[in-house]
């Protein structure tokens, strides 16, 4: 897959695996994400290794971050996005949508999936709504609180029925 990166005004975007500060991304999701709160830093580390992943940077410090899992042909989930707050309000969340949406390899997909609290209003902007028919959907879904607060979760394997 081609490395993917563009610039605006102070800030570039990059799909380069070799950017990506693992200590930023695993500060923000085990200690400030709401779905994340606790995640082990090696389940962080295997997430990113196994995705699709964009990093915003200003200079050379990751300030924006976010993944896509997917087969490149019918199917994505987006997840783990984020800025951090200093860079807030400055458009860099949008940027960061378009770039992903815009992405060449994540073009003609049937289904493109992600999971959100509170930022509705800036996904709707790029195509994403509320599930049509949620009976057809169903998931299994272990809360980050359970799942990294169990003995024996640090590799993130553990099921609450």
């Amino acid at each position: 897959m081609e490395l993917y990166e563009m610039t605006s005004g102070e800030y570039t975007l990059s799909t380069d695996p070799k950017r990506i500060d693992i200590d930023v991304v695993y500060a923000y999701l085990h200690n400030e994400a709401y779905w994340s709160k606790g995640i082990p830093r090696d389940v962080v580390e295997r997430s990113i290794q196994h995705s699709l992943c964009f990093g915003i940077y200003h200079g050379d410090t990751m300030v924006g971050f976010a993944r896509v899992i997917s087969d490149y042909a019918t199917f994505a989930y987006l997840g783990d996005v984020f800025v951090l707050p200093e860079h807030r309000g400055k458009g860099l969340s949008k940027w960061l949508l378009e770039a992903i949406t815009g992405h060449p390899d994540l073009q003609g997909l049937r289904r493109f999936y992600l999971v959100t609290r509170d930022a509705h209003g800036l996904y709707s902007r790029f195509g994403f709504r509320v599930v049509e028919d949620p009976g057809r959907h169903m998931e299994r879904v272990t809360p980050a609180a359970v799942l990294y607060s169990q003995p024996g979760s640090e590799k993130g394997r553990a099921f609450v029925h």
